[in-house]
């Protein structure tokens, strides 16, 4: 078991805690995803910079995970295309980690990263795709068209929400870890492969 440790490369622009330093429940939080990964995921590290905005960030990312109508293989889709858009480096590195594990596919999240368009998905979960990256691109674009499209392809509206709320989410994340430099941990490099 891996003791947790915050890495003082997670991120360039800004300085990264000491763990002994950080609140209770944010030292808990950490220990909780080491002892679960293995290693200390650089974006707790980073996100400890700021504990207040680290409670906010993880508790909404784990509504997200936790309770929806999508499966956790699109949700990881989602963030993977939306990430490969946006060219976050950190987010295209862990989350497409975390695809290749929970889709079983060693190929699905470089192909999302590359040009999501030319993934090798059902027409279902390319029209949530769709969606997805016009949401990201161009959030004055998506009309009631694109919600008829995904539900006529099987989305129920909890589901065609949860799509919104993971691509608003990682928007929100991607630009974080870019202002910052977050930096992927090289255990996520070669996960799932």
């Amino acid at each position: 078991m891996a003791d947790p440790e915050l890495d003082d490369d997670a991120m360039t622009r800004f300085s990264v805690p000491d763990f002994e330093d950080l609140p209770e429940d944010l030292r808990s939080r950490i220990a909780e995803e080491t002892e679960q990964a293995g290693f200390t995921p650089n974006v707790f590290s980073a996100f400890a910079y700021k504990p207040s905005h680290f409670r906010a960030f993880f508790e909404y990312h784990d509504a997200l995970v936790d309770d929806t109508a999508l499966d956790r293989e699109e949700v990881e889709m989602l963030v993977v295309a939306v990430s490969g858009r946006n060219h976050c480096y950190y987010c295209n590195v862990a989350h497409g980690a975390l695809l290749r594990i929970y889709s079983g596919n060693p190929e699905l999240a470089d192909q999302l990263v590359a040009n999501y368009r030319q993934a090798d998905v059902s027409e279902k979960r390319m029209a949530m795709l769709d969606v997805a990256v016009k949401l990201t691109e161009h959030p004055d674009r998506v009309a009631e068209a694109d919600l008829e499209r995904l539900a006529e392809v099987g989305y129920s509206a909890e589901a065609m929400w949860d799509i919104a709320a993971v691509t608003a989410f990682f928007n929100l994340s991607n630009r974080m870890a870019m202002f910052a430099d977050m930096r992927p941990n090289a255990e996520f490099h070669t996960m799932g492969r």
